[in-house]
């Protein structure tokens, strides 16, 4: 049997496009293969594909997960010999043959088909299916039982091995194929992640996020402003230029714009959302007495002093003698001190402010020194693998995009426990346990096969997924309040992006809250393993249709409306980004306004608040229920294509209409909007959402969104995040 003609390779390979597909000249030079296939679609994604021997003149089956290669037809349920040698999961066996094995079995069907020149090979192969954490199957959930035919047992048709497990609700669909094209890339010099250093980097991480609370109450007496440090991490990372994936190190400038801003929006207070009447006497009144202690006990001028002094002696004058005013006095009132002490305070807490976020960044830097350095020092061979390099030449070729590769192999990782409890996989590492249902579990597995090409055995698989979800978990931060940097779009509204505009990709996701199995993330890392493609700022498609659903920081969604604006004015080729971002218009945000003005601004909708949803970004661990949460804020969903994405993915009024049919929620949602997906779900298990007055949400999708201390009527200088309220 000759194995120069396999017809798939292991892992998911780049596709490498023909000469002609870099001239758009000629139509649709980018478009993927329809051939239908010659296996069953269950085969098909365990990894077979059907071959044909040139020695031996007739097809063969070559699995790309195990190298396993047959000449009969596979037959699903055959047990791996080595992890189960006894074939307690196998398949039964033949009528009349019940004391035979299914090794035994398959290997006498290959002798009744005769000796050939390459038999005694044949008799050493050995079924041999990647060792999986997990029940083994490959995409147990592409359809329903009961919409397949029944499948009945004969001696040459073995009945199915047990069911996998099955999660009860899909949140994603893996199916879909991509058509995202770009140049070969050189494997990324990341270093593979391990185990103790992600534990290390957590600690540190924890660690960082204390002092810069404590520096917030020893300096300005007030607490960090919610989800700030994540968003620091976030406007830090655009500039970044050191080595570790999560802390900067190497920025210019050191202050960052998004810490300071945020912190000089809290000083002297706090302000908070108001509701009621009393609420607004008590902050002006704190405001007030605060404002004139700050400006005491700093180095600040006497006109500074006087001005400060005076309106707040002023103002709580007015709140002793005057007990019959309304509401909206005191927020009149309170607005007014605001714009006569602010500048005033403001300067004299600006060095301070400007020490706590270089402090932070300095702590960062060092922090991220300590953790390369012991981590080299865990690598057996830090160098790059040079058969994994990629040529200039090889740089210039076109191919559909594939995951990140690591050139620097991953050493021997340490063992990771695993078990269940009810419906949620808990991983645990050195007394450090992550967790994640099951159904998020299996995503993660087939993701796992689908773009890991270095562990075809699964034996790295338990470390990599405890080295993922300790990342995300150190994003997060306490209290998971960095969650709502993972939200996304509703599964009805991704259906109808794949459906109607061809959307294949996500530049913003992670394998954690992906529908799509190709995706940019933040962490290449550990995220590669998993499907992702490197983080979108880096990435340089040539051709595609893109849903970008960035994480609403101000800075990081101007730098990726300059990606975007570089890109489409690169390439001829067709080339979509349909955008969601939040509707700030009080101030607008600079992202949104040089959007509207773009010259690759096709079409432009706006999604009302509180009539459309968001998945939530703890979706691997919350309860259903949980799932979906109104946007507090409107949504605006910007199409920026080139001519040619205009003229393939337009947005004609047929194709927004179900777009925007697909963003209401599930109890408004009409019936037509179901369509094949990840599996045959009806659309009230697929979206379930609790009613509004069953669910409140305290914390807003964006990271941009404070708590609900926010103040809504905050004057123009006020930044976005201070639109932001708790439903």
């Amino acid at each position: 049997m000759s194995s120069d003609s396999q017809g798939s390779v292991k892992g998911e390979a780049p596709v490498i496009l023909s000469p002609s597909s870099s001239t758009s000249s000629q139509g649709s030079p980018l478009s993927p293969s329809t051939k239908p296939p010659e296996l069953p679609d269950e085969l098909v994604q365990a990894g077979w594909s059907k071959c044909w021997s040139r020695r031996e003149n007739r097809p063969y089956y070559f699995n790309r997960f195990t190298n396993q290669s047959l000449w009969e037809v596979p037959v699903l349920g055959q047990h791996d010999v080595i992890s189960d040698p006894l074939g307690l999961n196998a398949a039964p066996a033949e009528a009349g043959d019940t004391n035979q094995g299914n090794g035994q079995r398959k290997r006498r069907i290959s002798e009744e088909q005769g000796v050939g020149p390459n038999s005694l090979k044949r008799s050493k192969v050995e079924p041999t299916t990647p060792i999986s954490p997990s029940t083994p199957g490959l995409k147990p959930w592409s359809a329903a039982p009961e919409d397949k035919p029944a499948q009945t047992t004969t001696p040459t048709t073995p009945s199915p091995a047990p069911a996998p497990y099955r999660p009860a609700v899909i949140y994603w669909d893996l199916d879909v194929q991509t058509n995202a094209v770009i140049r070969e890339q050189a494997p990324a010099s990341h270093l593979p992640p391990h185990p103790e250093i992600e534990l290390q980097r957590a600690q540190l991480v924890t660690k960082l996020r204390q002092h810069y609370h404590e520096l917030c109450h020893q300096r300005e007496g007030i607490d960090p402003p919610r989800e700030s440090f994540n968003r620091w991490l976030l406007e830090r990372k655009i500039i970044d230029k050191g080595h570790d994936p999560l802390l900067p190190s190497d920025c210019d400038p050191v202050i960052s714009p998004s810490m300071f801003r945020e912190l000089m929006n809290d000083i002297p207070v706090r302000l908070s959302r108001i509701k009621y009447k009393e609420e607004a006497r008590k902050l002006l009144f704190k405001y007030a007495e605060a404002a004139k202690k700050m400006i005491d006990s700093r180095n600040a001028s006497p006109e500074s002093r006087k001005v400060v002094k005076w309106n707040a002696e002023d103002t709580m004058s007015w709140l002793r003698r005057d007990h019959s005013a309304s509401k909206e006095d005191y927020m009149d009132r309170l607005e007014h001190l605001r714009q006569q002490c602010g500048p005033h305070v403001a300067a004299v807490a600006k060095d301070s402010v400007e020490g706590i976020c270089s402090k932070i960044f300095q702590l960062s830097s060092e922090y991220s020194r300590r953790l390369r350095q012991t981590h080299l020092s865990l690598l057996q061979d830090p160098s790059p693998a040079a058969e994994t390099c990629v040529s200039p030449s090889q740089q210039s070729r076109l191919v559909y995009c594939y995951p990140v590769r690591l050139s620097i192999p991953t050493p021997l990782l340490p063992r990771v426990e695993l078990h269940f409890e009810n419906d949620v996989a808990c991983l645990r590492f050195k007394g450090e346990m992550v967790k994640v249902n099951r159904g998020h579990f299996s995503k993660l597995e087939l993701l796992y096969r689908y773009s890991c090409i270095d562990d075809p055995r699964f034996e790295k698989f338990l470390s990599r997924v405890w080295c993922l979800l300790k990342r995300y978990q150190e994003m997060f931060g306490s209290g998971n309040e960095g969650t709502g940097l993972q939200g996304a779009l509703p599964v009805t509204v991704f259906e109808a992006l794949n459906r109607q505009f061809g959307v294949s990709f996500e530049c913003f996701a992670s394998p954690l809250n992906c529908y799509f199995k190709q995706f940019c993330s933040a962490f290449p890392d550990v995220d590669g393993f998993f499907g992702s493609r490197g983080p979108f700022l880096t990435f340089t498609p040539v051709s595609g249709s893109f849903e970008a659903n960035p994480p609403f920081c101000e800075e990081f969604m101007d730098a990726m409306v300059t990606h975007f604006e570089e890109l489409l004015g690169q390439s001829s080729e067709p080339l979509s980004f349909i955008v969601f971002v939040p509707e700030w218009r009080d101030p607008v945000t600079p992202a949104l306004t040089r959007m509207e003005a773009s010259v690759f601004l096709r079409h432009q909708l706006s999604i009302t608040a509180y009539e459309h949803e968001y998945r939530s970004g703890s979706q691997h661990v919350c309860k259903r229920e949980e799932m979906y949460y109104r946007a507090v804020h409107g949504t605006a969903v910007l199409f920026l294509q080139n001519d040619a994405g205009f003229a393939k993915w337009g947005p004609t009024p047929e194709r927004l209409s179900e777009l925007t049919a697909a963003f209401r929620p599930a109890t408004l949602r009409t019936s037509f909007l179901s369509s094949p997906g990840p599996a045959p779900i009806i659309p009230g298990d697929r979206d379930s959402t609790s009613k509004p007055s069953e669910r409140t949400q305290s914390t807003v999708r964006s990271p941009e969104g404070h708590d609900s201390n926010n103040n809504s009527n905050n004057s123009n200088n006020s930044s976005p995040q201070d639109k932001m309220a708790a439903v």
